[in-house]
């Protein structure tokens, strides 16, 4: 392979990292800060749909791709919201809701979404950061979305967030000791369900990006998984913010792989390499979750832990 060749795949693994990465990112800073208050919250998939359906219905409608955003994260907060009330209750296991909370969630959005799947809605626009060069190739890997920016804005903020403030310290207590915090007057519930309701605005925008930018249409098929990968992510990078977005970039440059390659003119294998996303989420769950290595990071009231 030469060196223009070379290049060329590193700029469009970079481009893919990006573009790909950009919804696993907005999915586990949900997942992670759900997590952090003691809960799990497996239904993100269906949250993620749902709320790229709905972001596409609206921008398709109002003409506005960010009201469209918008509204995608108040139906990803609804059932974020759902799911924190209902694993409120006594005896009801967040694992097992989730996973109903995830049929329930793409089950609407495919039923409500039929008539979407053909009309063109109003697509979010790229910022263009690579206008200074010639070079088609960098010139295109420097269109990037605005929110990818705001995820690597908020990631920082997070990770300050939860370590150096007053409600981040609630929220770490609540997930590590809840006893304890209760003893100190916190209220357990209601922080976990203020915590899975932002999280599911969050995954429920990073579905938004799905259908309104890239690949920027709304189909059944849209997620390919993002939101149960999401899971093994937040496990990978520790429960800290700022190492989601290291490892949403991660997934996102293994998702683009074969893209990358076939830029090359490498196609052969084309199929195998679009199923690196989901190897490398096997690898890291065989890898961080054996029976030898605890999860010494994990908040202590997670059911993964308990």
């Amino acid at each position: 392979m030469s060196d223009i060749d070379f290049s060329t795949l590193l700029l469009a693994l970079f481009a893919g990292a990006i573009r790909v990465g950009t919804p696993f990112l907005f999915v586990s800073l949900g997942e992670c800060l759900t997590e952090k208050g003691g809960r799990v919250n497996l239904g993100l998939e269906g949250i993620l749909v749902c709320g790229a359906m709905t972001g596409y219905a609206v921008s398709f409608f109002s003409g506005s791709a960010w009201l469209g955003v918008l509204a995608a994260g108040g139906s990803g907060m609804l059932l974020g919201t759902l799911h924190g009330l209902v694993c409120s209750l006594p005896r009801v296991n967040d694992i097992a809701f989730g996973i109903a909370l995830m049929l329930l969630g793409t089950g609407l959005a495919f039923f409500l979404g039929k008539p979407f799947i053909q009309p063109q809605a109003t697509m979010l626009p790229a910022i263009d950061l690579g206008s200074w060069s010639s070079n088609p190739h960098l010139h295109h890997a420097l269109e990037i979305n605005a929110l990818f920016l705001i995820g690597v804005v908020l990631a920082a903020l997070l990770q300050w967030g939860l370590a150096g403030t007053r409600w981040g310290l609630a929220l770490r207590l609540v997930g590590d000791h809840a006893e304890t915090a209760r003893a100190l007057g916190y209220r357990i519930n209601f922080t976990r369900i203020v915590a899975t309701a932002c999280g599911g605005f969050l995954a429920a925008v990073g579905g938004a990006y799905l259908s309104l930018y890239y690949p920027g249409s709304w189909n059944e098929g849209l997620s390919s998984g993002q939101g149960l990968m999401a899971v093994a992510l937040v496990i990978f990078a520790r429960w800290q913010p700022l190492r989601c977005l290291f490892a949403a970039m991660l997934f996102g440059a293994a998702g683009a792989l074969g893209p990358a390659l076939q830029a090359v003119g490498i196609t052969s294998g084309y199929y195998l390499f679009n199923a690196a996303p989901y190897a490398l989420t096997l690898l890291i769950m065989v890898i961080t979750c054996r029976p030898d290595r605890s999860l010494s990071s994990a908040p202590g009231e997670l059911s993964l832990t308990r």
